[in-house]
């Protein structure tokens, strides 16, 4: 009896899943996300293989894990979960496709050539995982004769969405040469691969031996295997995961297995089988997936549906209410809401695109964001402020750091928490909240069994994630800051400060006299002709300010000596004889 071979599962889980759009988005895409049971897409593609039953030609080995860096802390804690511990999780720089991403996990694993990888992406489905099993059983014997072994699916329906494999000549029993790849094809050729048979969807799952994969990419891609190999060896160990190299891997060329490898090699071979998958690529795929009513709708959240048919409706937050609807798609989120003819439904990535190119966040972030120590969800946000619901695991702590231009008051809803503001170091309790201005150096550890939930409420000229300095991390970001202090005119700064000094004594003189104008009244009536001084001196105030001080300070102006009137001169006496004088007439006013 021959030794069983050793089987590396190689997940690959770098897509960002925009056809699910706004439910799936690049910082939380669909294979995160448990859309069809209570565990995500990923979590079911590390369980899928389980252990090789007794007897078989294999040993399931732990999987490696490829993903890019703004998923690996939320892919780390869904693996260990459920109880999964990998051998590896490696970290792409950027996305340069399938065939690099399993050249990598193929390198780590060159040291034994004849071991085996089973390639898979982490955002399918699959309803029966037993078959699924068999079918690796057969394609591991396949495997080990020299082949490069895909799977193919059986298809139910004339599916334009899917590449198809055209059937060879047969290796065994339940085995295929690959005679051929076809493209995506109209609903004409569709319907006609359906009716001759011998045709199998491409599902993008392989199973083949380290070094002839290798060795095949390198005759059809030459630059992809060198690069590679660079961008690891320059690479180095973070926490538990393992970064590649950015600069080397820029390099890569981006290329799938299936035109990098599959469709050059004269090896590649094809196990049908039947095993209810889905690649769960649009909203229809995964209407299909979930449980229907009697009227073949999917709801799910706070929904009401009335004479509606056939219609998948998801609410992830409010109340929402659907009436007369049929084969459409309703997906509601905190921050947008998708309204959608499923015959339209792959038009989807065309919204996320548009988005992108109006450079609206709604493209690529969630209304709730995933750290390493929990999640963020924002609640309210407008000109200069923004209030959070935060949310920390048992036994985990945020970063120390600070903040160029925003303060923070931070009230604990739920847990305990334990508060570093500069060199001080307290607790909170429920109800309990600390304010920290902008500057302070600060850290929020949560030292309970329990969540810890929180209100945080920012406010300052800047309140962009962006405005961070860590100073210490236990997640290895100390250092890291896109903001950088603000430029204020020194001037400007100068003149607040000296106004406010003004302001302050002022304040203190009005509570140990009277009133100034009173005051300057009384002193105006007793010394009329002395010339009197500003009450505040001016000379380092800014000249905004001190015109202003000085108006207000100012005494009234002594009034104005009255001059003597002047006398009147005396009417001589009328001549004898003569007429008397005339009265002097007022003159009319006109009207």
């Amino acid at each position: 009896m021959t030794k069983p071979v050793r089987l590396f599962p190689v997940i690959l889980s770098g897509g960002s899943g925009s056809r699910l759009w706004p439910l799936s988005r690049e910082e939380f895409p669909k294979q995160l996300q448990p859309l069809i049971s209570e565990k995500s897409l990923l979590q079911e593609t590390a369980q899928r293989l389980g252990a090789a039953p007794p007897g078989a030609a294999f040993e399931v080995q732990p999987p490696l894990v490829v993903c890019n860096e703004a998923h690996r802390f939320i892919v780390a804690e869904q693996l260990r979960a459920i109880g999964v511990e990998p051998k590896a999780v490696i970290i792409e720089p950027q996305g340069r496709n399938t065939a690099p991403a399993a050249a990598v996990a193929a390198l780590l694993l060159e040291e034994a050539p004849d071991d085996l990888m089973l390639i898979m992406p982490s955002d399918h489905s699959v309803r029966d995982p037993e078959a699924f099993r068999a079918a690796v059983a057969i394609a591991v014997d396949v495997a080990r004769e020299g082949r490069l072994v895909t799977f193919g699916i059986k298809p139910d329906a004339p599916a334009t969405a899917y590449g198809y494999i055209k059937r060879g000549g047969a290796l065994g029993k339940h085995a295929f040469k690959v005679e051929t790849f076809v493209e995506k094809p109209d609903a004409a050729t569709a319907t006609r691969f359906l009716r001759e048979g011998g045709y199998d969807w491409n599902g993008g799952i392989f199973l083949c031996p380290v070094g002839l994969y290798l060795s095949e990419l390198a005759r059809g891609e030459p630059a992809i295997v060198p690069a590679c190999r660079r961008a690891l060896q320059e690479g180095k160990n973070d926490l538990f995961f393992f970064r590649l190299d950015a600069k080397a891997f820029a390099e890569v060329p981006s290329q799938s297995i299936d035109y990098g490898v599959m469709e050059k090699t004269d090896k590649a071979a094809v196990v049908p089988v039947d095993m209810g998958w889905s690649d769960v690529g649009s909203w229809s795929a995964l209407h299909q997936e979930t449980a229907h009513d009697a009227s073949g709708n999917t709801t799910l959240g706070d929904v009401i549906a009335l004479e509606t048919q056939n219609t998948y409706i998801r609410s992830e937050k409010q109340l929402t209410a659907v009436i007369g609807l049929k084969d459409a798609i309703v997906v509601v989120t905190p921050d947008a809401v998708l309204v959608a003819d499923k015959a339209h439904d792959q038009a989807v990535k065309k919204v996320v695109e548009q988005l992108k190119a109006q450079g609206r966040t709604e493209a690529t972030a969630q209304n709730r964001t995933y750290r390493p120590w929990g999640w963020f969800q924002n609640i309210d946000e407008g000109h200069r402020f923004k209030v959070k619901r935060i949310c920390v695991k048992p036994g985990a702590q945020l970063s120390l750091q600070k903040h160029w231009h925003r303060s923070e008051h931070w009230v604990v809803v739920t847990g305990t928490a334990i508060v570093t503001r500069n060199e001080e170091e307290f607790q909170l309790r429920e109800n309990e909240s600390t304010f920290l201005p902008a500057g302070t150096i600060h850290r929020l550890s949560n030292p309970g069994q329990v969540e810890l939930h929180m209100i945080e409420v920012q406010s300052g000229e800047y309140v962009g994630e962006d405005d961070i300095v860590r100073i210490a991390d236990n997640y290895g970001r100390e250092g890291q800051s896109d903001a950088q202090p603000r430029k204020i005119a020194k001037s400007v700064k100068a003149a607040a400060k000296i106004a406010a000094k003004v302001a302050k004594k002022a304040r203190r003189k009005i509570h140990r006299k009277a009133a100034p104008s009173p005051a300057a009244r009384r002193r105006v009536r007793r010394r009329v002709v002395r010339p009197r001084a500003p009450l505040i001196s001016t000379r380092k105030v800014a000249p905004q300010v001190a015109s202003k001080v000085a108006v207000k300070a100012a005494p009234k102006a002594a009034p104005k000596p009255v001059k003597p009137a002047k006398a009147k001169p005396r009417k001589a006496p009328p001549k004898p004889g003569g007429k008397p004088p005339r009265k002097p007439t007022k003159p009319r006013k006109r009207k």
